[in-house]
């Protein structure tokens, strides 16, 4: 296949749908031209999938347009035709996904999963059962911050994924994400309210929300660290930490070990895949 002037990669995610736009140049640690996000949806058809490509893609040529105005240099265009790689953790979006964006970038997409180069080796059981989204973000990660790295991708889900010394995805921790936390508490617990997640002044809480949010956040928070202090004594030694995901830049200061904000992780990753399987 030949490499188109573009890449689109789409991170659907259980909350979350992200779109990010790469010059297919060859730069791996390149960073995205430009993104956007969508809520996801819980079923989704392969029109609707198609209007939201087609609505992203006329956002994001927009952009460009206006980058070029303001006299900054962009490399590629939003427009068809265009790479593109899908990562979905959602099997039944899967499909639509894949037919809307063979029709908005009139080329085949790259769906990362069992049988697609990735150049990351994976010492898991059943290597089948890894998350695109996990693979995404250990390769991303590897890339810029070298090896070993943990990447923590704070979501519907908490994911530690561990890379070792050789650069290999060791394996990881999922977790309940702090959103899933607060909502089974509020579905399953008949005098708990539905809360906004944030942290609370005090550990002590002298309110049913503020007690809720100790629970969920400052609990979340320490979980956190203590699964990164086990994570080190399994590696032997220390290793950069490396933070993403829809809850990421407001949970890095309620974390004793310090760590690296990276928005687009995921998005880098996916298109450090394509990379590897698409010839110039």
């Amino acid at each position: 296949m030949t490499r188109p002037l573009c890449c689109l990669t789409v991170d659907v995610g259980n909350t979350t749908t992200r779109f990010g736009l790469f010059s297919s140049d060859g730069d791996k640690e390149a960073e995205p031209l430009g993104t956007w996000e969508l809520t996801t949806p819980k079923a989704l058809t392969s029109d609707e999938a198609r209007m939201q490509v087609m609505q992203v893609l006329s956002v994001l040529a927009q952009d460009l347009e206006a980058a070029r105005d303001a006299g900054h240099e962009s490399r590629g265009f939003a427009r068809p035709p265009l790479g593109a790689i899908l990562s979905c953790v959602v099997p039944t979006l899967v499909a639509p996904w894949t037919q809307a964006l063979a029709s908005s970038c009139k080329t085949r997409p790259l769906v990362v999963g069992p049988g697609l180069k990735t150049g990351l080796r994976l010492c898991y059981n059943d290597p089948s059962e890894v998350g695109p989204d996990r693979i995404a973000d250990a390769l991303s990660a590897r890339g810029r911050y070298g090896a070993p790295v943990v990447v923590i991708d704070l979501g519907t889900t908490a994911n530690i994924e561990v890379v070792d010394a050789r650069g290999a995805f060791a394996g990881g921790i999922i977790a309940p994400g702090m959103p899933l936390e607060a909502r089974t508490l509020a579905q399953t617990a008949a005098r708990l309210p539905s809360i906004e997640l944030k942290a609370p002044s005090s550990v002590i809480a002298r309110s049913t929300r503020d007690a809720m949010c100790a629970g969920v956040v400052l609990g979340s928070a320490a979980r956190i660290d203590g699964l990164l202090d086990r994570v080190f004594d399994e590696l032997g030694q220390e290793a950069p930490v490396v933070l993403t995901g829809d809850d990421a830049a407001w949970v890095a200061a309620l974390l004793a070990h310090r760590t690296t904000l990276d928005g687009a992780l995921t998005l880098r990753g996916l298109h450090q895949i394509y990379l590897v399987n698409v010839s110039r």
